[in-house]
């Protein structure tokens, strides 16, 4: 059994491997760039080590660097995860000659099925179905152009070594042929070195299911049944569940013998998935579903499988790469109940899914995660920083019910009180996709999200402002100690006033709660103080920061003050003045990073730095003084 791990991966998953390695007694070992020095990961693992810069290519996607580190690690295995260099047949032989186990398939079967046309090729001599195409050698125009003719449009271009959605164009008539071509070849070679391309017919509704499959070095192959993965937005999936909705028998059967027939026909090794694309035109039947290829890695949606299945199956992985049989035979392999995963991303949808970066301020729920209908599979904590450079998916939220029903009623609740301040988040859109007609009756398909338009992206101004009047209510609730502290509105000789002044981004007003009111079917907010004078506040799973305008403090700007203070907690990155400089009223004395953003702090008057208590790089809260002033 293997001893000691080293993880060649960052966030979620690494955080994930480790919980069953600490489980099996596995030493475990994390590797990180210069962006993940404090990372959760690294924290988590027994050991950690440094493998280079930021960028992908120069720590997460350089064999050498991470071969290097398992020796001075002295592990003996190496798991990859998802991404990154999972489907790497290099990185596999690398391991394999620095005679450390690899957690995966063999080399062979990653090259063979990572090759879309060698892989469709492969099943169809194994009798999988596959959809009418061209997935020959010869790539000339005019050989493509003949073929794009006998399929018929319209079509999808693919690149031939694709993956992640990258290097597939649409092509909906003959005159688009050329130009999307050219723009398919393009995006290949710089994604994967290969421009080559093949031509697959369009299913114009498709739905994405995929069988998990597992073998070992015995000649076993097993699967643990399907999953749904059609709630996508540019390629991307959003929602997964399994098993798929509206399945019949003979289907789930049919898909299932032929995932492990092709499982089989590679001799395949470890945990893998095989991917169908489906007619979502037409009800599930034995002639709606083709192969449309096999990643042979563990997938980001496995935890629906083990949920619906009782199985962990990164043990299965450790126990099959260190030489065992498969831990079950298939009449010992049951589905019971439903499970549904929404991937929690930092990224912005009302402006095009823009990824984000920052400090996490906030980042929980209220919901027990220790209950047994849920897991939270995260790769971040409050007070952790996402980096610009990697992938958005910060967590994993996976939720199980006796059926489907259940699981989504459960998945839309626990995402109304699952809270991300800091960064933008996706949770409000997720909770909207969850709460649609279409999901709900199970007959979305991989185009669904971009019919919708604004209607998932855009949050509700109403959660906007059942969050102000939230604090709005926390704030005149607070009762002080004296008379002339206690908020209730008294004032001699009239009647009571119940107002407070609250801002969101540039806009303040006063607000009364009496005069305003929150519809009944608008999720009771969740207000977190993250200081005197700011508040986080989730609504429907959307996330808004309140402020209390300092007026005070306004007003002593203006007529000149004696310090700069910290307008909020951040980072300083930047001090343009030392004690004794003199300064003009205006000047930027110093630059802090907040939210995502700059704040130029500029001096309140003029006059002569007395003393500067900010230092570069500090982590500072909220109201400290950074600059203190003097009569010049």
């Amino acid at each position: 059994m293997i001893s000691s791990l080293l993880i060649a991966n960052r966030g979620e998953i690494a955080c994930r491997i480790m919980r069953t390695c600490r489980a099996l007694g596995i030493r475990t070992v994390a590797v990180y760039s210069d962006a993940d020095v404090r990372a959760k990961h690294v924290r988590e693992a027994d050991e950690a080590v440094w493998i280079g810069a930021s960028p992908a290519p120069e720590s997460y996607l350089d064999i050498d660097r991470i071969i290097e580190a398992a020796r001075v690690a002295e592990v003996n295995a190496i798991h990859p995860g998802y991404g990154f260099l999972s489907e790497n047949a290099g990185f596999a032989n690398a391991v394999a000659k620095a005679g450390l186990i690899w957690v995966g398939p063999k080399s062979g079967t990653i090259e063979s099925m990572g090759l879309k046309d060698r892989a469709k090729a492969i099943a169809e001599e194994a009798g999988v179905p596959v959809l009418p195409g061209y997935r020959g050698e010869k790539q000339d125009a005019k050989t493509l152009g003949k073929e794009a003719e006998r399929i018929g449009f319209p079509l999808l271009i693919k690149a031939v070594a694709g993956g992640g959605g990258r290097g597939i164009r649409l092509v909906s008539e003959a005159n688009e042929l050329a130009g999307e071509l050219e723009s398919a070849v393009r995006e290949a070679e710089a994604a994967f070195g290969d421009g080559r391309v093949m031509l697959e017919k369009l299913v114009e509704q498709p739905r994405h299911i995929e069988v998990q499959v597992f073998g070992d070095s015995h000649g076993n192959a097993v699967h643990l049944f399907e999953r749904d993965c059609s709630l996508q937005r540019r390629r991307q999936k959003v929602i997964e569940e399994a098993p798929a909705p509206g399945m019949p028998a003979d289907v789930r059967k049919a898909m299932c013998d032929a995932s492990v027939k092709l499982a089989k026909a590679v001799g395949y090794e470890g945990a893998g998935t095989v991917e169908f694309i489906v007619d979502g035109a037409k009800p599930l039947a034995l002639d709606t579903f083709w192969f449309l290829e096999m990643n042979t890695r563990l997938q980001v949606e496995h935890p629906v499988t083990e949920m619906v299945t009782g199985t962990d199956l990164v043990e299965w992985q450790l126990r099959v790469a260190s030489g065992e049989e498969l831990p079950a035979k298939q009449k010992d392999i049951k589905l019971s109940g439903h499970a549904i995963e929404a991937r929690i991303c930092a990224e912005d949808p009302a402006d095009g899914f823009r990824p984000g970066a920052g400090l996490i301020e906030e980042f929980g729920m209220l919901a027990d995660t220790a209950a047994d209908w849920i897991r939270w599979e995260a790769g971040f904590e409050s007070g952790d920083r996402v980096p610009a450079v990697y992938d958005s998916m910060i967590a994993k939220l996976v939720v199980f019910g006796e059926d489907r029903d259940e699981a989504n009623d459960r998945l839309i609740d626990t995402l109304a009180h699952l809270q991300l301040v800091g960064v933008p988040g996706n949770i409000g859109f997720l909770r909207r996709c969850a709460m649609a007609d279409a999901f709900v009756e199970g007959v979305h398909h991989v185009n669904w999200i971009a019919e919708q338009g604004d209607a998932l992206t855009q949050a509700p101004d109403a959660h906007q402002h059942a969050s102000v009047m939230a604090v709005c209510d926390v704030l005149l609730g607070e009762s002080g100690d004296t008379p002339w502290t206690v908020r209730d509105g008294w004032r001699m000789n009239s009647a009571p006033v119940l107002k407070t002044a609250v801002a969101v981004g540039e806009d303040a007003d006063w607000f009364d709660p009496a005069d305003h009111s929150v519809a009944d079917d608008i999720s009771m907010p969740l207000v977190t103080d993250l200081s005197d004078r700011r508040f986080a506040v989730t609504t429907g799973g959307d996330s808004v920061l309140v402020e209390v305008p300092d007026f005070e403090a306004e007003a002593e700007a203006l007529a000149g003050g004696d310090a700069v203070k910290a307008p909020m907690p951040g980072k300083i990155i930047a001090v343009n003045v030392a004690a004794g400089d003199t300064v003009e009223k205006g000047q930027t004395v110093a630059v802090m990073e907040a939210m995502k953003m700059e704040h130029s702090l500029t001096a309140p008057r003029d006059g002569v730095v007395e003393s500067v208590d900010a230092e570069l790089g500090a982590q500072v809260p909220e109201g400290q003084v950074l600059v203190a002033l003097e009569e010049a």
